[in-house]
């Protein structure tokens, strides 16, 4: 075997093979277009929950004859990476009427306001890590509220189920009444939350400034201050989502370049730095985006849904800014990154871009994973990384099963993003355990 599919020391722990039709993607296609992998009669080999050995059947089943080997029926992919999400807003998906500033005051801000009780927030995080799990959502980047007890209960809820989670408390200092910290507290919690819950099992860290309108210039200070105090952390918030949204920051600073450069004042543009949306960029904007390192959680259905307008791919890609995608759950419409893939494409497409199937899986996987710092963790089934991954059914629905009878790969994973959603996701897999599976009484113990 070569020592691209098998480490080079001696098997100490617990082997498993599973055997099936394995796909990843572990380059941007547009600039690396052997990046993805596949195998139509794959075996993939984890030891203690991580990858050992991957490739063709025919190739390794004999240098792993004595291990078992559980048969997968379905396409095995990376687990999904969700790089930017809220669960507190899970309960105000589908709320009418409004864009973005409007539909936070009307729906957001009251909902969130609920989750100062800490029996609530335990209950919600609960029920949004059922949903990740259930859609094939393995890792993921999620903002809490402006309560420490809200990171908390998301962080101990992740932990028990060894999900790879990255997560802060809120600060918003100018937010409405009920949702609104200090500076003190916001510097005292959001200390307390890394020392507590920062590199421990999976999860990581982020400090969460909402976006530039609910922080005063102190807060936006303290928080430069707090990221550059702690260099691993990931700095988490929005930029440019909406015109309205746009021009109210223009307005309460005059004195700034554009909406990034607000941020970079305070010293929140880094290789660290994940900003969700960035709809309305200039060019300006880009390359300082590229330059920095910082990247952008591309979120299509919330910002179709909010009437924000559409990604513009081909700017990015102009400049070489890092590309992830997110559900934005509550505004967006969909836990499942397969229906987010699809909705990114026509986000492209409204903008005549074409976005290919591969390039979109890469997004929601090791594209993801790049955003948030884990891609040597997960993202691809590399040798090496972690065994998370999802078993998807094209025969799930009828239709699916009529579209992609015959199909070629690209276009059984096309059909599976614009016409897919949970009821594709047969399997969840965490660390080479079975986190839920789709034929389960109780949503586990895949057979």
């Amino acid at each position: 075997m070569s020592p691209k599919n098998q480490r080079k020391f001696q098997y100490l722990g617990k082997l498993h093979a599973f055997r099936g039709e394995i796909l990843s993607v572990s380059d941007d296609p547009l600039h690396a277009p052997d990046a993805v992998s596949h195998q139509a009669d794959g075996l993939l080999v984890v030891e203690d929950g991580i990858v050992v050995a991957r490739g063709d059947h025919a190739d390794l089943a004999h240098c792993f004859a004595h291990v078992p080997v559980t048969p997968i029926h379905g396409l095995i992919v990376p687990g999904f990476i969700d790089a930017h999400v809220h669960y507190p807003q899970m309960d105000r998906i589908a709320s009418h009427g409004e864009q973005l500033l409007d539909w936070l005051e009307r729906h957001i801000f009251p909902a969130e306001k609920a989750f100062a009780d800490r029996s609530h927030a335990d209950a919600l995080a609960q029920a949004f890590l059922a949903e990740l799990l259930r859609h094939g959502t393995t890792s993921a980047l999620v903002f809490a509220t402006v309560h420490e007890g809200s990171v908390d209960a998301l962080f101990e809820a992740a932990l028990a189920r060894n999900l790879r989670l990255a997560s802060g408390k809120v600060l918003m200092d100018l937010g409405p009444e009920g949702l609104r910290d200090s500076l003190a507290t916001a510097r005292a919690e959001t200390e307390a939350l890394i020392a507590r819950w920062h590199g421990r099992g999976r999860l990581s860290y982020a400090i969460t400034p909402r976006f530039a309108l609910t922080s005063s210039d102190e807060q936006l200070a303290l928080a430069g201050e707090l990221l550059a105090t702690h260099g691993d952390v990931l700095l988490h918030t929005h930029l440019a989502e909406n015109r309205h949204e746009c021009a109210a920051v223009a307005a309460r600073f005059p004195e700034a370049a554009d909406y990034l450069d607000v941020y970079d004042r305070f010293g929140l543009v880094g290789e660290r730095s994940v900003f969700a949306h960035g709809i309305h960029l200039s060019e300006r904007m880009c390359a300082r985006l590229a330059q920095s390192g910082a990247g952008i959680a591309v979120c299509p259905s919330s910002n179709l849904f909010l009437g924000s307008g559409f990604f513009h791919f081909g700017q990015a890609d102009r400049h070489g800014v890092k590309l992830g995608l997110g559900t934005d759950i509550g505004a967006g419409t969909s836990f499942s990154m397969l229906y987010t893939q699809g909705q990114a494409y026509q986000a492209a497409l409204a903008r005549e871009e074409r976005l290919d199937p591969f390039r979109a899986l890469y997004l929601a996987t090791t594209g993801s994973a790049r955003l948030l710092h884990i891609a040597d963790k997960v993202g691809a089934l590399a040798v090496g990384q972690e065994a998370d991954f999802v078993v998807l059914d094209q025969a799930a629905t009828t239709l699916l099963a009529r579209r992609c009878a015959g199909a070629s790969l690209a276009e059984r994973l096309f059909a599976m993003q614009i016409l897919g959603d949970d009821r594709v996701v047969a399997q969840t897999w965490i660390m080479g355990e079975c986190a839920w599976d789709k034929n389960s009484a109780k949503g586990a113990n895949c057979g």
